[in-house]
């Protein structure tokens, strides 16, 4: 296949994405009120913990519910849309690849799904009530009001649970990169200290507030990743050096 060819088959893999997207985005969009509900357990769950706030979600502009519903609608459709996406990403890369290397592609797709899915639901079940706890004791602790528009919590709610999820993904990063013989697994525990270092900083960074229990809470699971991400590479690389071929 020419050059053009694989410009058009990528243009289909892409369209498909976009249509298999669009279409989790409308059933969304008609049960808008049901995925509202949904997603407001983690602030439900932080209402329970401190029940004399009150933190009823408002809008402060004509235009606030729109973008509550876009993000709602974006958040949901892209969750259920995503392994379709990745079987479609799998479809245009698969020609490309020898045997050895098809072999590798589906039980990868599926664990950068897993993984992710694992990531997103760490950030929905404990690190978003967390941020959203401490953020109450600290306005209660100031003596403010508390008054939170619904477009700020769903946009913290996605930042939390998509940006854990894509987090979750880098011990799948570390082990392809061993796999193409372009990191060593002696490399990976040398720097150790470094990338715990290195991940505190990310967890810094991304987490809302700066207090070092949600930092934490992010933080130590990509840390055990890391660890678990250098067992398994170290096996995968024992394996190759012993002659067998290399499942992932």
């Amino acid at each position: 296949m020419g050059f053009f060819g694989h410009l058009e088959e990528l243009r289909w893999t892409l369209i498909k994405c976009a249509v298999v997207f669009g279409f989790f985005v409308t059933i969304i969009a008609y049960q808008v009120d049901a995925a509202a509900h949904l997603l407001n357990w983690p602030l439900e769950q932080a209402q329970a913990a401190y029940p004399k706030l009150k933190t009823d979600l408002v809008t402060n502009s004509p235009m606030g519910v729109f973008n509550v519903v876009i993000d709602i609608c974006l958040i949901g459709g892209f969750v259920m849309a995503l392994p379709f996406m990745l079987y479609f990403v799998g479809q245009f890369i698969s020609p490309a690849l020898s045997k050895k290397e098809s072999k590798v592609l589906l039980p990868t797709a599926t664990a950068a799904f897993m993984l992710f899915l694992g990531g997103a639901a760490f950030g929905y079940f404990v690190l978003t009530p967390s941020t959203i706890r401490v953020a109450f004791e600290l306005n209660q602790l100031m003596g403010y009001t508390v008054l939170w528009t619904a477009d700020r919590y769903y946009s913290l709610l996605m930042w939390l649970v998509l940006g854990m999820g894509a987090a979750f993904e880098f011990p799948l990063l570390i082990l392809l990169l061993v796999y193409m013989g372009l990191v060593q697994v002696a490399t990976l525990r040398k720097y150790r200290r470094h990338a715990i270092v290195v991940i505190f900083i990310i967890a810094a960074v991304v987490t809302p507030t700066p207090d070092p229990i949600n930092q934490s809470l992010f933080a130590l699971p990509l840390i055990v990743l890391y660890e678990i991400a250098i067992f398994v590479a170290a096996r995968l690389t024992k394996r190759r050096k012993g002659g067998d071929v290399v499942d992932v």
